[in-house]
């Protein structure tokens, strides 16, 4: 039997969405093949029977599960299925130690671990389980499809393709050597420095003050992650950031190497308006071209939505339940 740490978890309601009366919530926890305790929110539909449909939900990258990912687990909870929400490695309030630390290994690792949960639960048929990615770790659920040959069906939300992010800069900006051995370099500083100082520096957090000039997106976090809206003391987007020097792993590989070869079915929803979407596009391209496999790959764009209004719906109910809860009950039937 696999060991899990005690965690200290929060059981009065603090997300930033309100609670459904249709579905029943707790809180649980689980363990990844690190060792690291992960803890969960769990949406059941109230009045269900019989072995469920399940979904595990995570994202976006730096958020916790009282934002975005808790909304979609508990929205599909309101449609039939059984939904969990969780915290990655070394964040909200899952264990691992040091704080806000990623790790594109332990990361896939944490939603397999999150498969190995869902499959032994009472009410939950181990042949239709599903996963939800959004943002960042839209990216690695996509890694997770690649791998887990249980999991039927794969969701990514508004994707951030992270890998790329780190190696290549935004809109592959920086995708030259000279650009990646000065961002080397300054992790590599960054860890010389902690280091000596025994602690880990940290940035990334949504910038505060928001300059005037910032970017479009940038304001677009800075209404989600800063603002009533969506912010949580837990969160790394709210408030400090992930530590500096956490960046390197994702610089030097390639999430997706085999996307081509993922079986199950996926469906890769983005906005037209979000300064991301070119990445869930490449990404689709990249796994449907010559790919045995393509026939159930889908590429869903949602018409005037940013990459934020995916998080929650912004003013205007952005996301696609429906076009979600429809592929899910198809793909795990």
């Amino acid at each position: 039997m696999m060991k899990t740490a005690e965690l200290k978890l929060t059981q009065e309601w603090d997300k930033v969405f309100p609670k459904s009366e249709k579905v029943g919530h707790k809180k649980v926890t689980f363990v990844n093949h690190f060792g690291i305790t992960l803890a969960a929110d769990m949406y059941i539909p109230e009045h269900a029977e019989g072995k469920l449909p399940a979904i595990a939900v995570s994202g976006p990258f730096g958020a916790c599960k009282e934002q975005a990912s808790g909304l979609y687990a508990q929205t599909m909870a309101e449609r039939g299925f059984l939904a969990i929400a969780f915290d990655p490695s070394f964040t909200g309030e899952s264990g691992g130690y040091p704080r806000a630390m990623q790790s594109p290994d332990i990361n896939t690792e944490d939603f397999q671990a999150a498969v190995d949960f869902l499959s032994v639960q009472e009410n939950v048929d181990p042949e239709r389980i599903g996963i939800i990615g959004i943002c960042g770790w839209r990216g690695m659920a996509l890694q997770t499809a690649c791998i887990d040959t249980r999991i039927k069906a794969t969701v990514t939300s508004t994707m951030y393709d992270m890998s790329r992010i780190a190696g290549n800069g935004y809109f592959d900006e920086g995708d030259n050597e000279e650009a990646r051995y000065q961002a080397r370099k300054a992790i590599n500083d960054q860890r010389t420095k902690d280091y000596q100082n025994g602690n880990y520096a940290r940035q990334g957090g949504v910038v505060d003050p928001l300059p005037a000039d910032a970017p479009y997106f940038v304001k677009d976090y800075y209404e989600y992650y800063k603002t009533p809206r969506g912010y949580h003391p837990r969160s790394l987007n709210s408030n400090d950031g992930w530590t500096v020097n956490t960046g390197t792993s994702l610089m030097n590989m390639r999430l997706f190497t085999y996307s081509k070869e993922i079986r199950s079915a996926v469906l890769m929803i983005h906005g037209d308006k979000a300064h991301s979407c070119y990445m869930s596009r490449d990404a689709y391209a990249e796994m449907v071209q010559d790919s045995k496999y393509a026939d159930n790959k889908e590429l869903y764009i949602v018409p005037g939505a940013s990459h934020t209004d995916l998080y929650d719906g912004g003013d205007r109910n952005a996301i696609p339940f429906d076009r979600i809860e429809a592929f899910m009950r198809e793909n795990l039937k």
